[in-house]
């Protein structure tokens, strides 16, 4: 390449990240409305893309309670811009300004396309009506919601926010980990709230799950009876640069070494008894390790299903990479297919 070609290539590449830096700094400026998304971006129509000619665009299912689910579900994290990006706190807003309303709805049209059935997330100000948005277009794809009402004695305001959700098109819910790992450690009383939780969505025929990041939780509710349909929990291994030392295991869950799974070989032999089906999360200790390395670990030590948090142009290698995991499993010696 000549001189003068790399001259006008920088000029031209310079001209570009003016404009773009001036359309990011109006996106700052704009700020999000409601907390969550703009409400620019609510009423825009979208259409997904047709899954890429080297994708399968088809994921096995298993069941959970009257639900056939996908082996592999869409997380809602990224979503919902909840990133866990460690100490890189401007990832929060770049994914906030990425992951706009039309985005959200594009993405999980090309993840219904490329065969994922099912989303799971929380409900911060304004994902739900989303979903609606998304539904009523045409979209197909469950939602399983955790609420983030408190589960107290007094059960009214997690109960009303089960009600409102199961109103609102909720096809399953599940005790949100932040909930039931400190209930966890109060023992029996506190199963007997994970237990109320549990059953304020059975009463609406919905498949009921405890999530969690503290194994402990698990091993409680299968002790006291909790009659939950499925488990959520945090499985990964601890071989990637940022894993924690065994001196920095300090509890169930600690964000700053970057790890979720503080014991997945213990996680490994508790969940190989448990006969309800295991949605594994937090697969990738959130981005540290690749897809293949946590896809294979997670199915081939006994994961049901995998909770996988994607933006839109990850969705079709994903897919293709969950789909050899799942085949590469499929005669698992271990905890065998629980559903």
């Amino acid at each position: 390449m000549s001189e003068s070609s790399n001259r006008f290539d920088r000029r031209d590449f310079l001209k570009s990240s003016l404009l773009t830096g001036a359309a990011g700094g109006a996106l700052a400026a704009g700020g999000l409305q409601g907390g969550l998304l703009r409400a620019d971006e609510t009423d825009k129509p979208v259409t997904g893309e047709p899954p890429a000619p080297s994708s399968k665009a088809t994921l096995p299912t298993g069941k959970i309670g009257k639900l056939q689910v996908s082996r592999m579900l869409l997380g809602g994290n990224l979503l919902t811009h909840y990133t866990h990006s460690r100490d890189l706190k401007y990832v929060y807003n770049l994914a906030a300004h990425y992951n706009t309303a039309s985005k959200i709805r594009q993405t999980l049209s090309i993840a219904e396309e490329h065969g994922i059935n099912t989303m799971s997330v929380h409900n911060p100000p304004g994902i739900v009506k989303i979903l609606q948005d998304h539904r009523k277009a045409g979209g197909k794809i469950q939602w399983i919601i955790c609420p983030t009402a408190p589960i107290r004695d007094d059960m009214t305001a997690y109960t009303n926010m089960v009600n409102e959700l199961i109103d609102a098109g909720t096809d399953g819910i599940y005790v949100w980990g932040v909930h039931s790992d400190p209930l966890a450690a109060k023992g029996k009383k506190g199963a007997e709230l994970i237990a109320k939780a549990v059953e304020a969505a059975k009463l609406h025929g919905v498949p009921s799950g405890v999530g969690c990041h503290d194994l402990n939780a698990v091993k409680l509710c299968e002790a006291e009876g909790v009659e939950a349909d499925f488990y959520i929990k945090t499985f990964h291994h601890h071989k990637y640069p940022t894993g924690p030392k065994p001196e920095e295991i300090k509890g169930p869950y600690n964000e700053f070494p970057g790890y979720w799974c503080a014991n997945p070989l213990e996680t490994i032999e508790v969940m190989s008894k448990v006969t309800k089906p295991w949605i594994a999360f937090k697969i990738m200790a959130a981005g540290a390790i690749p897809p293949p390395n946590a896809f294979d670990y997670a199915f081939a030590n006994g994961a049901d299903h995998i909770l996988v948090g994607m933006f839109d142009f990850e969705i079709a290698e994903d897919v293709q990479i969950g789909n050899k995991a799942i085949a590469a499993a499929k005669n698992r010696p271990g905890r065998p297919w629980r559903n």
